[in-house]
């Protein structure tokens, strides 16, 4: 028993002491019942079955494809046709007579180097994958079938058949059908990020294209060769530069459209949804109420409808935000108009002001540092999500980086979008940043 239970009710301290006792009892309550709820949650959510379906060999694979590309080397069986693709892609062929440099070709000899002592070799006979610490795996076709000499029992990283074999190493990987044999050698950077293969400046150096633009002779008689370098980063049609910064252009334009477009909207409604603006408490009441209707609905669910009844594109997704923000801008900018200083108000109509005259020299420059604070906030956080209205309404970055995670092969792409994202995020910020300071400091 504690000594608030001995204590008889009418003592002085008897009241403080029981105070004490009830903020011990909360103070280990709240957390018992926190970490009861994580619990239930941890159960609800089946956390240990989520743990133990993860596949982190594929995340894995998925993080390093972000910062990495792999070259397909690949022979044509029946024909005997030797292609060198960057990530397999028909834009990424090398051309006849020049090949990366871990390649090499003579007759019907192909070598492969993927690096740390492993090889491969096509040849008329089939072909050979070199491994530095379980030697030479050989295979040749016979009839319908492909034999195979490889160590016995066979490694867990060579998975065979009658009719396939494939090894994967972290050297890269190699496989051998009847109708082709292809090898991928993995390699890091984003690949022909600045020109592809069949641009002059593919196989340029960095010396040589800086000379080449400051003083060599034209390569296209028509530009200067600086133009030409432009002209070929803009339309690389393996990256398409042009398409995306025109698509992080309208992401940007959705953002800026939605959030000023609803705080020219909002400001008037301000105006009237403020108590000490507005006596009309009916009107009053009824404009908060669709503030915070039009705010409740996430701007993804009002995309969904504008879409239906709009159609896709980037003017649908500015007025998603635009609806969305009218409800945030409508009760924020009337809580700050309620919370002006009365006396500058006072001041302007002691001198004759009529109401609006009131409103422009009394009422705005006192909630105006506010408001662009505000609206300048909003712009940055909408600039992330015009990104996710834009997957939905077709339009912006959003679309491209949607159809790059949809094919599953792209991921650099995915990376390069995500980065042009965030600095363009991080080039909102700065901006803010300084119109705040012009505008509201005037620094």
């Amino acid at each position: 028993m504690t000594d608030a239970t001995l204590m008889p009710a009418t003592h002085p301290a008897a009241p403080i002491l029981a105070g004490f006792a009830r903020r011990r009892t909360i103070s280990f309550a709240v957390p018992l019942a926190i970490l009861a709820y994580l619990a239930y949650a941890a159960v609800a959510f089946d956390l240990a079955g989520l743990a133990g379906r993860a596949r982190m060999d594929n995340a894995a694979v998925l993080m390093s494809d972000f910062w990495r590309h792999k070259t397909h080397v690949t022979r044509d069986n029946r024909s005997g046709k030797l292609t060198v693709a960057v990530e397999g892609e028909a834009k990424g062929i090398w051309p006849e007579g020049r090949l990366p440099d871990f390649v090499a070709s003579a007759g019907d000899t192909t070598t492969i180097d993927l690096g740390q002592g492993h090889r491969v070799i096509y040849d008329g006979q089939g072909a050979r994958y070199i491994h530095p610490d379980a030697g030479t795996i050989a295979i040749r076709p016979d009839g319908d079938r492909l034999l195979l000499d490889a160590p016995q029992p066979l490694p867990d990283w060579i998975n065979a058949s009658d009719s396939r074999v494939s090894i994967t190493t972290p050297a890269g990987r190699f496989a051998y059908t009847r109708s082709k044999v292809e090898t991928f050698r993995y390699s890091a950077g984003w690949p022909l990020f600045f020109f592809t293969l069949d641009s002059p400046f593919a196989h340029m150096s960095w010396p040589e294209l800086a000379t080449s633009a400051l003083w060599e002779e034209r390569l296209d008689p028509g530009r200067p060769n600086i133009a030409a370098m432009a002209h070929d980063f803009w339309t690389n049609s393996m990256w398409r530069h042009g398409d995306v910064i025109w698509a992080m252009f309208e992401t940007v334009l959705m953002a800026f459209l939605g959030t000023f477009g609803a705080a020219i909207i909002s400001l008037p409604l301000a105006f009237m949804a403020a108590s000490n603006m507005n006596p009309f408490g009916v009107l009053r009441f009824g404009l908060r109420r669709v503030f915070d209707f039009i705010r409740g609905v996430d701007a993804l669910i009002w995309t969904i409808v504008l879409a239906r009844a709009f159609g896709p594109g980037p003017m649908t997704g500015a007025l998603a935000i635009l609806l969305t923000d009218t409800g945030s801008f409508g009760k924020l900018f009337s809580e700050a108009l309620e919370n002006i200083d009365e006396k500058q108000v006072e001041g302007i109509r002691s001198t004759g002001g009529n109401a609006l005259q009131r409103a422009r020299f009394g009422v705005i420059p006192q909630v105006t540092p506010v408001l662009l604070s505000q609206v300048l906030y909003f712009l940055e956080s909408n600039t992330r999500g015009a990104t996710v209205i834009g997957a939905i309404v077709g339009g912006g970055i959003g679309l491209l980086l949607t159809q790059a995670i949809q094919t599953q092969k792209d991921w650099e792409d995915v990376a390069y979008y995500m980065v042009l994202i965030v600095l363009t995020v991080i080039a909102m910020d700065s901006l803010s940043g300084w119109l705040r300071r012009k505008l509201i400091r005037g620094a």
